[in-house]
């Protein structure tokens, strides 16, 4: 590995992009969060920071914005080939976007951990949030309601 913890040019060369959403994102009144989507040969499809404080939407990550752009504009093959850049490790919302968009790849510049090491003391999380769940329920009627869909898709 290169001492910029990168093998690839490339990826360095996408990684700042996504550092630089980051920045921008912070400087907007938003957590400092950002990501690039590239396809297989290298092409950016895709730039996104965080705008959950600007757009008042919790959802409003990057990574989870890209997934989006991956999973209606790509085939499954091209997301597989494709790379997503971030300026950090994604959070458990954002994983499963990515897995469900079939991206191949992520690259991200500060670990989980990294990251909560800047956060000073007392920091709350907002990933740490705790809800009561209450289930299973009404399973005749869920099943009902489900009816047979999953007979009736492909994989």
């Amino acid at each position: 590995m290169s001492g910029d913890g990168v093998d690839d040019p490339r990826d360095g060369e996408h990684l700042r992009a996504a550092l630089a959403e980051a920045a921008a994102a912070l400087a907007a009144g938003d957590p400092p969060f950002g990501s690039v989507l590239v396809d297989g040969a290298g092409r950016t499809i895709g730039r996104a920071r965080n705008t959950t404080v600007t757009d008042a939407d919790i959802a409003a990550h990057p990574e989870l914005t890209l997934a989006r752009i991956a999973a209606r504009q790509l085939t499954r093959e091209e997301a597989a080939a494709a790379t997503l850049y971030t300026s950090c490790e994604p959070c458990p919302m954002c994983a499963n976007a990515i897995a469900r968009a079939a991206i191949g790849r992520v690259v991200f510049a500060l670990s989980t951990q990294q990251l909560a090491e800047l956060k000073p003391a007392g920091y709350r999380n907002p990933d740490a949030g705790v809800a009561t769940y209450v289930g299973p329920a009404l399973l005749d009627e869920a099943r009902a309601a489900i009816g047979n869909y999953y007979g009736t898709v492909e994989a």
